[in-house]
């Protein structure tokens, strides 16, 4: 087989309908729309989910649960993710953010416990779970509290 061999698969193209090209054609006059009607006219139809009139399913069917606007959006960090930092420097939101770290809006700023630290940092960050805090300090780090 050459690349000027080559075809289409048979039945996957087909001609485009050319409607409303006279009556003889079978889809000439009303142009397969019709007659009369909404969906007859030029520009007509009806908007997604409309059911005639009837009520639509959206609003049939029961709402569950609610969105808290009072919701705080915490961003996570891992202690894996500190062996980024060398050893002894000062773990902040300005050094997480500028090691891209942190991005954005947020409410705070949680260190958790996954992954390994092996050399002592300096952590000043608002959350900080219970193994982390352990991991840091079994490397010789230190952990200022800032509320």
């Amino acid at each position: 087989m050459r690349l000027n061999e080559l075809k289409p698969a048979h039945g996957s193209k087909r001609t485009r309908k050319r409607v409303g090209r006279g009556v003889a054609s079978g889809s000439g006059k009303t142009a397969g729309r019709g007659n009369k009607g909404q969906n007859q006219r030029s520009g007509g139809g009806v908007r997604p989910g409309y059911e005639g009139g009837q009520m639509p399913i959206h609003r049939r069917l029961p709402k569950r649960g609610f969105t808290n606007i009072f919701k705080k959006k915490i961003t996570v960090v891992n202690i894996g993710d500190l062996t980024r930092f060398e050893s002894g420097s000062v773990v902040d939101e300005a050094a997480l953010r500028a090691k891209g770290f942190v991005k954005g809006r947020h409410d705070g700023i949680k260190l958790l416990g996954n992954g390994e630290i092996g050399y002592p940092l300096t952590v000043k960050i608002e959350h900080i779970s219970k193994a982390a805090r352990q991991k840091i300090e079994t490397a010789g780090g230190t952990i200022e509290d800032i509320k």
